[in-house]
């Protein structure tokens, strides 16, 4: 991912980029807060509160998200909860459910949002629907802070994925070749 300031820079990320595929996205950038938000659920799925990354480099790149020290000038800020209005947070909740319903998630994932700081628009980022899981994971931390222990969440994905086992037992396949 190259980030580019000017006509030179968008060269060279262009020509960066088509040395790893022959299909490359190019998208606005933005001035965005980046918030996270853990989603739990089959049928009924809930929001935790919602995350901020402030990353102190750039951008929030594989740097500052794996290889960073902590502490360090490329290390990120997680700020749990993200300190904003009780409105948006709740929009924002509303909307991670909505994105994860829409693409018909189970068990957990976590819905990665852009909030424009100049006009207050939302813009899903990513659904990373097998996020993280490390003591430094963001998934996890959503859930604590929401009320759920380590211990309870994983009580609660593993009844979660014997329910939705028990749904797709019942289901009749066929193959033809």
């Amino acid at each position: 991912i190259s980030k580019c300031d000017d006509r030179d820079s968008l060269r060279a990320g262009l020509a960066e980029a088509t040395r790893y595929d022959r299909r490359i996205i190019v998208e606005q950038g933005i001035p965005a807060r980046e918030l996270e938000i853990a989603v739990l659920g089959n049928e009924e799925p809930i929001a935790s509160v919602v995350g901020e990354i402030r990353p102190r480099r750039t951008f929030y790149d594989y740097v500052a998200k794996y290889l960073a020290e902590p502490d360090s000038d490329e290390d990120s800020e997680l700020i749990i909860p993200a300190q904003c209005a009780p409105e948006l947070a709740e929009r924002v909740r509303a909307l991670a459910v909505r994105a994860y319903r829409a693409i018909d998630c189970a068990g957990l994932g976590r819905v990665d949002l852009l909030l424009d700081r100049d006009n207050g628009g939302l813009y899903l980022n990513e659904i990373n629907t097998i996020p993280g899981f490390t003591s430094i994971s963001m998934y996890p931390k959503l859930w604590e802070a929401t009320g759920v222990s380590y211990a309870e969440l994983l009580d609660r994905l593993i009844g979660l994925a014997l329910e939705r086992h028990e749904e797709t037992i019942s289901l009749e396949r066929s193959f033809s070749a």
